[in-house]
C-alpha cells in the first residue's frame, strides 16, 4: 500500500472517530489487531473487541487531528481527544501490515498549568 493510500485511510479513520461512525472508524484495523494503552496497562486484542470497547464508552467524545506523520508501515497521529468537553492531548502510533493496522499504541496527556519558572521564555499557544 502506498503512503498516499495509508494517509487517506487515516483521514477517513479520524473523521469517522469524530463522527462516532464505529463501522468506518474500525475498517482500518486487521482482524487480529492489538490496541495498547500503556498508561492504564490495558491491551485489547482483535478488531471486534477494539470496536466494542469504544462503543461501550459512555462519554461524548470529539477528535481534533493536529498532524499526521509517517511513511511505510509506521504512522503517528497527534490529536486532541475531548471527552465531555475535557481535552486530552494524545498520540496514536499505528503499525501497518498488509495495508491495515496491526498494532496501535495510544498515549494521553491531560492539560496542566504553565510553570512560572518558564514565564520569561514562553508565549501562550491559544
Amino acid at each position: 500500500m502506498q503512503d498516499q493510500e495509508i494517509r487517506a485511510a487515516l483521514d477517513r479513520h479520524w473523521a469517522a472517530s469524530d463522527a462516532n461512525d464505529f463501522e468506518e472508524e474500525h475498517r482500518i484495523y486487521r482482524e487480529d489487531a492489538v490496541l495498547e494503552y500503556p498508561q492504564s496497562g490495558e491491551r485489547i486484542r482483535g478488531r471486534q473487541k477494539i470496536q466494542a470497547s469504544r462503543i461501550a464508552q459512555p462519554n461524548r467524545k470529539r477528535f481534533t487531528v493536529r498532524r499526521i506523520v509517517g511513511t511505510g508501515d509506521l504512522w503517528v497521529t497527534e490529536f486532541v481527544l475531548t471527552y465531555d468537553e475535557r481535552p486530552s492531548y494524545s498520540v496514536s502510533v499505528m503499525e501497518f501490515r498488509e495495508g491495515k493496522v496491526a498494532r496501535e499504541t495510544q498515549y494521553f496527556g491531560d492539560p496542566f498549568e504553565p510553570g512560572s519558572s518558564r514565564a520569561a521564555w514562553v508565549e501562550p499557544m491559544s
